[in-house]
């Protein structure tokens, strides 16, 4: 353990940090320079992130917070206050990280970046109206508000209906055989049933025999009549019971079908419901505003000839020259609009100066392929970064320190080096940057590495290294230093033969234009290209969706289910088929990085499946058999075996008001989540809640003689998740830990070849030592008969792969197109690629 920091040697213009205790930091004291580039390195969950994020951020908005008045505080995120002796010297900061599903779809680029307000102000006050149209308010151009958006579709773009077909999708069917496919199952189903019996329907004939009124009156009907039911009786029989007086089954209301569905969507907590019912709602563009979601005196007013829905469509790079001669005072139209409206022009020219300032930035950061329309939910997190990154350029801030976490995730090499110029950007101006960061590329650039492990969890959280780049090369312990220095050398697979070929034809979608391409089978093959050439389109979406028709229920994903469902993109595929090879594939995994739970009770233990050998074996112990403990007696999520005060959450929230809220352990069981009785069962000395908090590796030793249990930890730990507890919570893992769980979930089972795996970047946020470990992972997998494609921007992958197919050659419009395909050699040999000359560096040992 490191000694404390003496105060004697602090200097200035450094941030000093005494005794960081924050998760895995081992009492850690150190220097970084401030106005610098400062790089926090090491492998996976080695503790970059708790010393960037968890104590210098958390630290610095901390007292910043504290100058600010408490009504104010309570709108902020706050961090937990960091355990750390002092830190002195540090400026206040502000913090970019990965936000995963951020937003909503009503959220876009436009929003985010604020160039939607700038629009709006244009077309209010500068836009090309109507003869004797008055004056537009900015609001008026918003989807968001009463005042802009659509009365028609509320701002949506398309409307929703419920019709006959929808409902009832085979009308062959009787009422009794379920013809009426939107209502309810099981019980409720067959309630509404008996009720139109009651009511003199006839249930057993095909639906459409029955009269068009009747049909009518069943599906859209608002009336809800209450009426007696009689269980299992016929139409004679019901009549003859109500004649008689005789007693009912109970007291019924009736729900006409489009009236349950929408007020299901409408009102139902379980997403699940919602999207059942959603599947009965035919959506279309809607007729008043043609999908552009605002009212049509909005839509009338012009710019460049463009109405504003319009020009929110275009990509940024188009806007960009759209605007350039109206900035530089050039454009005709501005020229014409200064002789009858100076007040006008001067308006044109001022917003688009600052439009093409704002724009030329999202150029530089790779972005040009993005338009203002496109929803925050359909970015990925690097894109969502460097977005807010690009917001930061121009708020010329000075004396601030920006904390990034992995800037360059998603990123190809190419757009690698736009983004560090805009970095030294931010820090000519006077700020200082601290990166947490795994590419190769960005830590040279730095001026200071702060290298932190030597491994993860409780293996790490040692400074191994404190300063300039160069200086790491003596460091022996550093795992970042063999990869920064090339101390090890690309040793170049063998090859597979393809054993087939997986073939698509006019593929259409995004910027992907009828397009054909062929997958090899049995191979492991990387999709590459620059942000937005349409990697992720043509792998994670048609292929996905053309997969997953041709395999029916084939699939296995982790899809979150969207909440949203209305207001869901509507990119859809609109061309493509496998024409060759589906045949031989007889099933289809697609891991993605979407969280594997949304509350802190889902963990990697329950998620893996390790969490139910482990419990079946606390329930065989000699005590748990004596007192009839069974399995779920060790569930924190059941109420027998769990604490009573938490009730298995393991902390209580204390709200401060203005304060952080705090997560204090649960006073009654100390943080195990457990009641006294249940932690009294022992297995080898250890109680449930003892082994919950046991890393990967720890309980790879304790679990060494149950074959179940060892061979799923040896699983996790292949793919370098070993310092993760069994215990964590779903939560506190970023996107990529998440992505190599459910990889880890897929390699445990017993594998019969023929399957497809897909994979979006998978390397994101691993270390080079880390990516190696996925490597071999993949690499068993293909061995094992199955097909690997990954869509990734990690050269060690790419190099490592058997096929490369790279697209592009630009992003967005300019992408698309398959640039080059081949063997990782025979791709880096091609000049027309941008992928080629990082292939070929890496190929060549030098990475």
């Amino acid at each position: 353990m490191e000694q404390p920091y003496d105060n004697k040697t602090k200097k200035e213009g450094y941030v000093s940090i005494s005794g960081a205790r924050q998760n895995n930091l081992k009492n850690v004291s150190l220097e970084i320079p401030r106005d610098a580039l400062v790089v926090f390195t090491g492998v996976s969950g080695s503790g970059k992130s708790s010393l960037a994020f968890g104590t210098l951020y958390a630290e610095a908005q901390r007292r910043y917070l504290e100058s600010v008045s408490p009504y104010a505080r309570r709108l902020f995120h706050q961090m937990p206050i960091p355990e750390v002796n002092e830190i002195e010297g540090l400026p206040p900061a502000v913090a970019l990280q990965q936000q995963r599903g951020s937003g909503t779809t009503r959220s876009s680029v436009g929003s985010v970046t604020t160039l939607s307000n700038l629009l709006r102000m244009l077309y209010s006050r500068a836009g090309d109206y109507p003869e004797g149209q008055s004056i537009l308010y900015a609001d008026s151009f918003s989807t968001n508000t009463p005042e802009g958006a659509c009365p028609e579709c509320h701002g949506l773009g398309r409307v929703y209906q419920v019709t006959e077909k929808s409902m009832v999708p085979d009308d062959t069917l009787t009422i009794r055989e379920r013809a009426i496919d939107a209502w309810p199952k099981a019980w409720q189903g067959k309630n509404l049933r008996d009720i139109l019996v009651t009511l003199g329907y006839d249930i057993d004939i095909p639906w459409k025999d029955l009269p068009q009124k009747d049909r009518d009156w069943i599906l859209f009907t608002d009336e809800q009549p209450q009426v007696p039911v009689y269980r299992d009786l016929n139409r004679e029989e019901v009549a003859r019971a109500i004649k008689n007086k005789i007693e009912p089954s109970y007291k019924g209301t009736f729900t006409g079908a489009k009236k349950y569905i929408l007020h299901t969507f409408a009102n139902s907590p379980s997403a699940l419901m919602k999207k059942r019912v959603s599947n009965y709602m035919i959506s279309s563009e809607c007729p008043t505003c043609h999908g552009k979601r605002l009212r049509p005196e909005s839509l009338a007013v012009t710019f460049a000839g463009y109405d504003i829905a319009d020009i929110s469509r275009l990509p940024l790079k188009k806007l960009l020259s759209i605007f350039t001669p109206y900035s530089d005072g050039s454009a005709p139209g501005l020229i014409k609009l200064g002789k009858n409206h100076k007040e006008k022009a001067m308006v044109a020219q001022r917003i688009a100066e600052d439009l093409v300032a704002r724009v030329s930035v999202l150029l530089e950061l790779g972005l040009g392929y993005l338009s203002l329309e496109r929803s925050t939910p359909t970015l990925s997190p690097g894109e969502h970064q460097r977005l807010r990154l690009a917001t930061q350029v121009r708020s010329n801030l000075f004396g601030v320190v920006y904390v990034l976490d992995e800037p360059s995730a998603g990123l190809h090499p190419a757009d690698t080096e736009a983004l560090l110029k805009t970095l030294d950007r931010l820090k000519a101006s006077g700020n200082s940057l601290f990166v947490v960061e795994h590419e190769l590329e960005v830590i040279r650039h730095a001026d200071w590495l702060v290298d932190v492990g030597p491994n993860a969890g409780e293996g790490g959280g040692d400074i191994l290294y404190s300063g300039p780049p160069k200086g790491l090369k003596k460091i022996s312990r550093s795992k970042t230093r063999e990869h920064l220095f090339n101390d090890l050398p690309f040793e170049k697979p063998i090859a597979r033969e393809p054993s087939g070929w997986l073939k698509l034809s006019g593929v259409t979608r995004n910027n992907l234009t009828n397009l054909d391409v062929s997958f090899p089978l049995g191979t492991l093959t990387s999709v590459t290209g620059i942000s937005g050439s349409g990697k992720s389109s043509l792998v994670s979406q048609v292929l996905v969706e053309l997969m997953s028709t041709k395999l029916g229920n084939g699939i296995s994903s982790d899809e979150e289910v969207v909440e949203d469902y209305l207001q869901e993109d509507a990119v859809a595929t609109l061309g493509g088929e496998i024409t060759e090879g589906s045949e031989n594939i007889k099933r289809m995994v697609v891991v993605n990085q979407k969280p594997i739970g949304r509350t802190p009770r889902s963990n990697l233990a329950t998620y893996t499946g390790l969490f139910d050998v482990v419990r079946k074996l606390f329930a065989s112990t000699k005590l748990a058999k004596s007192r009839n403990y069974n399995a779920g007696r060790f569930s924190f999520n059941v109420g027998k075996g769990r604490c009573p005060n938490c009730e298995g959450e393991g902390f209580v929230m204390v709200e401060l008001l203005f304060l952080p809220s705090v997560y204090a352990p649960c006073p009654v069981c100390n943080g195990t989540r457990y009641n006294d009785k249940t932690l009294e069962v022992k297995y080898h000395e250890k109680n449930i809640a003892q082994v919950l908090s046991m890393t990967v590796n720890e309980a790879a030793d304790f679990f060494e003689k149950e074959d179940p249990v060892r061979r799923s930890l040896k699983v996790l730990q292949e793919v370098g998740l070993g310092y993760l507890r069994l215990g964590q919570s779903a939560t506190e893992l970023s996107g990529g830990e998440a992505q190599r769980i459910k990889l880890a979930k897929e390699l445990q089972r017993v594998n019969r070849g023929n399957t497809l795996y897909i994979l979006d970047e998978p390397t994101t946020g691993l270390h080079p030592t880390d990516v190696e470990k996925l490597q071999s992972q993949l690499g068993k997998l293909v061995d094992a008969g199955n097909t690997v494609i990954v869509v990734e921007h990690d050269m060690q992958i790419i190099a490592g792969s058997d096929w490369v197919i790279d697209i592009g050659p630009g992003a967005g419009e300019e992408g698309g197109k398959i640039v080059a395909e081949g063997t990782p050699s025979a791709v880096a040999k091609n000049k027309l690629s941008k992928t080629a000359i990082y292939l070929g560096r890496t190929l060549n040992g030098r990475t």
